[in-house]
């Protein structure tokens, strides 16, 4: 079978599965996702469980708790435990799914909110330059800062961490799909149909949003790692997630007081927020090398 016999589309998986990059971030990304998902399995114990007779010990420390019974059973603290005694080991994975959950839930609306405003703008000629002249005063904040200044508004919580997150994340998806619609509305066949008296919804959902589809796969994964980092960020600062509830910024930031003594209070949720951040940007270099025209030739 010829390349030419191949249709556009197996041509693309062909590019996604030969890419390096895709499959290595993309095995990391899901071994993460299986790791949030089964932290119930995996963990060892209740990642909110105190046990002050075990506080900041070494990875790899052995003790005895008493079970719901009052019996006496050994625990290994794989990674140690941080200042409460708690076992940062279980608190690492349980962790990953909110990190997981406030990533994908910002990309979602990110996405969602900034096609429909962007298509608005690059369509509508009348509402461009009100809208863009406000995604243009959003963006001259920095993104941590106007994620601060929106979850102090709010009580801390995930809804609260997550409508912060993507408030500053909105306006890049924005200029990015009007873009996209601004050069699609000036292609000849989108010209006839507007000549033909084609309704704009349909206009729009047959013409112009399929072309947005492969850019916004490759945004979004690059708004998964943004908002990860971000919302370590607010936790570390104690006003994002509160601190019942693990993630890897407030375990890091509880641990930032004793890191010089005991450094793995730190190290191990840095390492793991590190390489889950690593591997989504490796999927989406990944994805834009073969979904995007540009690079596509080059892969």
């Amino acid at each position: 079978m010829t390349t030419a016999s191949i249709s556009p589309a197996r041509q693309t998986v062909r590019r996604i599965i030969r890419n390096p990059s895709v499959l290595i971030g993309g095995a990391l990304v899901l071994a993460i996702v299986l790791m949030g998902l089964m932290a119930p399995l995996l963990g060892t114990r209740d990642p909110s469980k105190i046990s002050p007779k075990d506080r900041n010990q070494p990875p790899g420390y052995e003790s005895t708790v008493r079970d719901s019974s009052g019996k006496k059973v050994p625990v290994e603290y794989r990674l140690g435990t941080d200042t409460l005694g708690r076992d940062i080991y279980s608190r690492v994975i349980y962790g990953a799914r909110v990190s997981l959950v406030v990533g994908l839930s910002v990309a979602t609306i990110a996405v969602i909110a900034g096609v429909t405003i962007g298509v608005i703008a690059g369509f509508f000629r009348w509402a461009d330059g009100i809208i863009m002249r406000l995604m243009d005063a959003l963006m001259a904040i920095p993104a941590i800062l106007l994620a601060i200044a929106v979850v102090s508004l709010f009580s801390s919580g995930l809804a609260s961490v997550i409508i912060a997150i993507t408030v500053p994340e909105v306006p890049r998806v924005v200029r990015l799909v009007r873009s996209i619609v601004l050069s699609i509305r000036e292609e000849p066949y989108v010209e006839a149909a507007i000549t033909a008296g084609t309704r704009t919804p349909l206009l729009l959902f047959r013409h112009v949003l399929p072309n947005t589809i492969a850019p916004l796969i490759v945004q979004g994964t690059f708004i998964v790692a943004s908002a990860i980092i971000v919302e370590a960020i607010l936790s570390f600062l104690g006003i994002g997630i509160p601190p019942e509830i693990p993630t890897w910024g407030n375990i890091m930031a509880e641990g930032r007081s004793v890191f010089q003594l005991f450094p793995h209070n730190i190290l191990y949720p840095g390492l793991i927020l590190g390489l889950t951040v690593l591997a989504v940007n490796m999927l989406g270099d990944g994805l834009r090398d073969t979904l995007d025209p540009r690079f596509a030739n080059k892969v």
